[in-house]
């Protein structure tokens, strides 16, 4: 059984733009405001190393490790903390996933969480998945919508 939680947006920018967002700015992306994400490594290929440290507005660090399982460049990336740089084994909590499907000019955004047990999803559930990486993904279509509208 997978333990999956998922949101999907319907994005008001081509997935090129969607895409650029996570790959080249995800530190405006990654974190429901006002926390913010610090990008310490974004290796987009699969075994590349993604790490990042969450802060919060009172002063709260949150470090995330683990490692790109899949990247497919403005399709699909799969991430897992089940594993430090190196395939180093340790605590798994989840596999994330971002997935990019393009409408026309707009983008079906696609993105979640699967889960070793009942349990850790329930937690993630708790912890307010569904607002946070809502949030996360309004933040990435601003950026998004932000490049698209300068032809970057």
């Amino acid at each position: 059984m997978t333990y999956e939680l998922a949101i999907e947006r319907l994005m008001d920018a081509p997935v090129g733009a969607v895409w650029r967002a996570f790959a080249d700015h995800l530190g405006e992306c990654w974190c429901p405001r006002p926390w913010r994400a610090e990008i310490v490594a974004q290796e987009l290929r699969p075994g590349g190393r993604s790490a990042m440290v969450m802060h919060g507005p009172d002063g709260e660090k949150m470090p995330q490790e683990g490692v790109y399982l899949e990247v497919v460049p403005d399709r699909r990336v799969v991430f897992t903390d089940a594993f430090a740089s190196g395939w180093v084994p340790q605590g798994p909590f989840m596999v994330g996933f971002l997935e990019l499907t393009p409408e026309g000019e707009r983008t079906r955004y696609r993105a979640g969480a699967r889960h070793w047990t009942a349990e850790a999803c329930d937690q993630h559930k708790a912890m307010g998945f569904e607002a946070g990486w809502g949030a996360v993904a309004a933040q990435c279509e601003e950026v998004a919508r932000r490049l698209a509208e300068s032809g970057t």
